[in-house]
């Protein structure tokens, strides 16, 4: 069974939970949180491509809703 595309909202909501992890900022979040900011004003296309971006920067992001994220964060389409 596939799973259904993310939508926008899910992927904002996604994004937010990755920015209020702020003590993982100077580890495993370095990079992303300026990418995960700039996607906040983003929608489309643009913000397909700030994804790929993002969960490149997340890999090593340990979190109890890590795994969630990266799945929304995966499943969007533009």
């Amino acid at each position: 069974m596939k799973k259904q595309p993310s939508t926008e909202q899910e992927v904002k909501q996604a994004i937010e939970v990755i920015l209020s992890d702020k003590k993982s900022y100077p580890t495993s979040l370095n990079y992303a949180v300026n990418y995960c900011l700039a996607a906040q004003s983003m929608s489309g296309h643009e913000l397909y491509v700030q994804l790929l971006y993002i969960l490149n920067n997340i890999s090593h992001w340990r979190h109890p809703e890590a795994k969630a994220v990266r799945e929304v964060l995966k499943n969007f389409k533009a």
